[in-house]
């Protein structure tokens, strides 16, 4: 069995660097939630909107998360928020959120590969773990609702 000195540690310096490219996107995440929850409109989007909000709640708290990431890392958190569009058609919406939330996945994937293989490694990588299924399922109730 090796020891925490044979496993591969944290890159601290690149971790804080892409959780930081991924900060202001997953704020937008929250707010692009928020603005897509209280506009939906039409018999077959309006009662997507309180799960819309459930989503929008969930950001939040992920986004909370990652910023007491990097601060534990001795990091900064950014404090810059993605643009958000807002779609005054309901299905236009929903294809631009399946698009962002892709991209804020793809840059959660990106913070992996620097976590590491210690303990402390491992737990901030299942966490980015989580936080892009949690996404992904996300995405996969966009879609299903864009085919229905």
């Amino acid at each position: 069995m090796g020891t925490g000195e044979d496993k591969e540690p944290l890159d601290v310096q690149t971790v804080v660097e892409r959780l930081n490219e991924a900060l202001p996107l997953q704020f937008r995440s929250a707010v692009a939630y928020t603005v897509a929850a209280g506009s939906v409109t039409g018999f077959a989007y309006t009662p997507l909107g309180p799960q819309l909000w459930t989503f929008a709640e969930a950001e939040l708290e992920d986004a909370r998360r990652l910023v007491e990431k990097i601060v534990a890392l001795g990091g900064t958190p950014s404090t810059l928020v993605a643009a958000v569009v807002h779609h005054p058609e309901p299905a236009e919406t929903i294809a631009w959120l399946v698009e962002v939330e892709s991209e804020v996945v793809e840059k959660l994937q990106d913070v992996i590969p620097a976590t590491g293989q210690t303990g402390p490694s491992e737990a901030l990588e299942h966490r980015l773990e989580h936080l892009i299924m949690r996404k992904q399922e996300q995405i996969d109730t966009l879609e299903r609702a864009r085919r229905g």
